[in-house]
């Protein structure tokens, strides 16, 4: 176990177009913003990217444009060293882009034009169907296709495979999903999107999860931003709190911790201790702008912590 599992990715790849601002603008108004960046991002990307860095090994089937984006997004995941044997360059859709306004506090805004994420289909997946027979957890979010996670899920469910769904942004999802993921990872928003329980305590959060259980999901893990997390699984209940820190910018965090969960299972971890560990590296994300370029390294979380 540990070291030989491995993690597929399918999702989204964008680029951020990042402005800080002082305060988000109302409708209607027009702010001067601060320093404009630009980073790769995508919360398919940037979950894949934060489980390589974390110590996972990891295959990512995503689909680009075949533009400037594209080209500096595929050879980007060459760089951080992911399989790309499933990344696809789209003929004619141009690749993902984000628009980002991050205020003082560290908290964000964000506009997605997905082009060529929108078309990575289930004839996509299943040309590479070979890498996700050989995963040993299947890694989603929905800045692609439902019909694309969908079959993933119908397909992949009843294998033997671990499939963790990150539902964001929040979609009403099929019944019968449910009952084939091993875990589903919502923030706080997404968890009363779906439930209709809004979580404020450790009391709501215990019956926003029963609400996955009942349907048949094994574990389930709200995420609340700097709080921590909480976590509902067969050997562990309660809120693992994150560390203080002084965040800057939270636009990878959740993806950060996303990544850092699956790469702390496929190395032995139990659920528990792979949430402490994401806690830990979303909090480090934090205090770095960006979203790919704040993703911490394996060495810098064992360090900090």
């Amino acid at each position: 176990m540990g070291q030989n599992q491995k993690i597929v990715v399918v999702g989204s790849s964008n680029t951020d177009m990042i402005i800080q601002v002082d305060r988000f603008p109302v409708p209607g108004e027009t702010l001067l913003g601060k320093d404009f960046r630009i980073f790769p991002g995508g919360k398919g990307a940037n979950q894949a990217i934060a489980a390589i860095r974390l110590g996972g090994d990891v295959a990512l089937v995503a689909r680009l444009g075949r533009d400037l984006f594209g080209d500096q997004s595929l050879e980007n995941f060459k760089k951080e060293g992911l399989n790309v044997q499933g990344v696809v360059q789209d003929k004619e859709l141009p690749s993902g882009v984000a628009q980002i306004t991050v205020d003082a506090a560290g908290e964000n805004t964000i506009l997605v034009a997905s082009g060529a994420n929108n078309a990575l289909s289930t004839a996509q997946v299943s040309e590479h169907a070979g890498l996700l027979e050989s995963a040993d957890f299947i890694l989603m979010q929905l800045e692609i296709p439902l019909e694309t996670v969908t079959f993933i899920v119908e397909k992949y469910g009843s294998t033997g495979k671990k499939l963790i769904l990150n539902p964001a942004p929040a979609y009403h999802l099929p019944v019968k999903m449910y009952a084939d993921l091993h875990a589903i990872i919502p923030n706080q928003a997404e968890t009363r999107f779906l439930t209709g329980i809004r979580v404020t305590n450790e009391d709501t959060a215990v019956h926003a999860a029963a609400f996955f259980h009942e349907k048949g999901v094994e574990v389930v893990v709200i995420t609340l931003g700097a709080a921590g997390a909480f976590l509902s699984s067969p050997d562990f209940t309660g809120s693992l709190p994150a560390p203080e820190v002084n965040a800057v910018d939270s636009t990878a965090a959740g993806d950060t911790f996303i990544g850092a969960v699956t790469a702390g299972l496929c190395t032995g971890m139990d659920w528990k201790n792979a949430v402490i560990f994401a806690n830990r590296a979303a909090a480090l994300s934090v205090t770095k702008f960006g979203a790919q370029s704040s993703i911490p390294f394996l060495g810098q979380v064992e360090k900090h912590f």
